[in-house]
């Protein structure tokens, strides 16, 4: 007897349904098709002991089953239960009509119980998309696609309640999430703030600016200073995610099986990976490729610690993906392509030793050897950063003062109105929001300066030897201190201000 049941395989952070046809004959053996790994081929074992567990078993007759469309490769152990409920219903162990309006997916242990997936969110909007009644999958991921409306989710610990669902009518019960309330609820602070940061209130500005925009920061100084404070502080200023931020988010992350009990993400990711990383696991990749560091930091933040400690082959691979704000990963049969808008955070020391030129360090380098580690950095990679800022050590005075600074709850209100003020501009457009995610030609009609501040930018231009693209990053930061002051004009203090946070340009840096 032939029946066919309906799983799915991820791929990118889109699921593509695979239909599982089994077919039970006379004769002899055991035969999977269509492209299976081998955590697939090695699942009649797993099947058979859940099965006998259970008190049904794998016929002992000749077993055809194939995973179509038969070119794509699957891969993950995900497929288990869909195999057993196909081989159930195709040997007559169980009546099982309504198999085909379910999509079914689930990794079994050998008592029959279940194991969480990946995938469940992208799997789920694609159950609904093509009309299935609906989803039947490990209870860890039930709160993950039950986020999806219109689709019937349910949450299952044991095949045994499965069969009984298709063979004896017994009741399933169905997981239904309010997903606005849900997420409005998780709509809380991080537990870092900005109060507690003591002194450096350049800084804080600075923090201020790139939240508003969008922007990319490096943060420069010696061990101690607070730079590692500070980038963790950040996402507790950023605007709240919307809506379709989140379900963005929880789909890459789903994808990798980090999404389990939580249901949607209301947090901006902070992504802090170490600089031992390897550059497939930054941007994504592999035999079969998988989302990196800089797609599981969508929407959110990708701190990275001692910049030029990571390999510079590493760090490299970042500079399309900061342009384009997706990566794209191409394999002999087929292309995968990631979003990938994130913030970068990075800081640094400016010299091996950790200090500035500075006769009362404890330890001290020279000119060469900073401009040595410096270099460790290209040219191309920092043009791309639209703020450079040097932190400095805080005085005694300021560390034991009792007053705290301005907590991340104000500034957080004043970010979001900047970027309201920003969404309305680019609401004509679908893939720009913010000021950071200019093009050349959105630019040029919203950045316009008046006769004294081009002068001034050319100025500054000619002295510190800019390039096109840093020129195009000092007209976005101005654009953003411009919208923090509810400016609609572009004035010369915003363009002085913005020049002011090119450090790492400037002659002389060095001392």
């Amino acid at each position: 007897m032939l029946k066919k049941v309906f799983g799915s395989a991820v791929f990118g952070v889109e699921a593509t349904t695979v239909t599982v046809e089994v077919n039970v004959d006379s004769g002899i053996g055991y035969h999977l098709v269509g492209l299976p790994d081998n955590a697939i081929k090695e699942s009649n074992f797993r099947i058979a002991a859940a099965l006998q567990n259970n008190g049904y078993k794998i016929p002992g007759k000749k077993i055809i089953i194939n995973m179509s469309p038969a070119d794509l490769r699957k891969e993950g152990s995900a497929y288990d239960l869909t195999l057993a409920m196909g081989i159930l219903s195709a040997s007559k162990q169980i009546v099982a009509e309504h198999l085909e309006d379910f999509l079914i997916m689930g990794e079994l242990s050998l008592d029959g119980s279940l194991q969480p997936i990946k995938g469940a969110l992208p799997i789920a909007i694609k159950a609904r998309e093509e009309g299935y009644k609906g989803f039947i999958l490990p209870i860890q991921n039930v709160k993950e696609a039950a986020i999806v409306d219109g689709l019937e989710v349910y949450g299952v610990e044991n095949i045994k309640q499965v069969i009984n669902y298709f063979d004896k009518g017994e009741a399933l019960e169905q997981t239904i999430i309010d997903t606005r309330k849900e997420f409005e609820k998780n709509l809380e602070f991080p537990e870092f703030d900005f109060s507690d940061v003591k002194g450096q209130e350049s800084i804080k500005r600075c923090m201020e600016i790139a939240a508003a925009g969008g922007h990319n920061i490096i943060l420069i100084g010696p061990p101690g200073a607070g730079k590692t404070m500070l980038a963790k502080r950040l996402p507790s200023i950023l605007p709240p995610m919307t809506l379709h931020e989140a379900l963005e988010t929880t789909k890459i992350h789903s994808v990798v099986g980090r999404v389990k009990d939580s249901g949607l993400m209301a947090q901006r990711p902070f992504r802090s990976p170490h600089h031992t990383i390897s550059d497939v696991a930054l941007v994504g990749g592999g035999a079969y490729p998988q989302p990196g560091e800089i797609s599981l930091s969508h929407n959110g933040v990708l701190f990275l610690d001692e910049l030029p400690e990571f390999k510079r082959g590493v760090l490299e691979v970042m500079r399309q993906p900061l342009e384009d704000r997706e990566v794209t990963i191409s394999r002999a049969k087929f292309t995968v392509t990631y979003p990938s808008s994130f913030m970068l955070v990075a800081s640094m020391n400016p010299s091996p030793s950790g200090y500035f030129n500075d006769p009362d360090a404890p330890v001290t380098s020279s000119p060469a050897e900073m401009q040595r580690y410096l270099s460790k950095i290209s040219g191309p990679l920092l043009d791309r950063i639209d703020i450079h800022i040097e932190v400095t050590p805080v005085p005694f005075e300021k560390l034991s003062e009792e007053r705290k600074g301005e907590s991340s709850v104000d500034i957080r209100k004043r970010v979001t109105e900047a970027r309201q003020i920003q969404t309305k501009r680019f609401e004509s457009y679908e893939n720009v929001h913010y000021n950071a995610q200019m093009s050349t030609k959105q630019i040029r009609v919203y950045c316009k300066l008046e006769e004294a501040s081009k002068q001034l930018l050319k100025t500054a231009m000619e002295r510190l030897n800019l390039s096109a693209r840093a020129y195009d990053r000092i007209l976005k930061v101005a654009r953003t201190i411009a919208d923090l002051e509810h400016s609609p004009n572009i004035k010369g203090n915003h363009i002085s201000e913005a020049i002011q946070y090119r450090s790492l340009d400037r002659d002389g840096w060095l001392g």
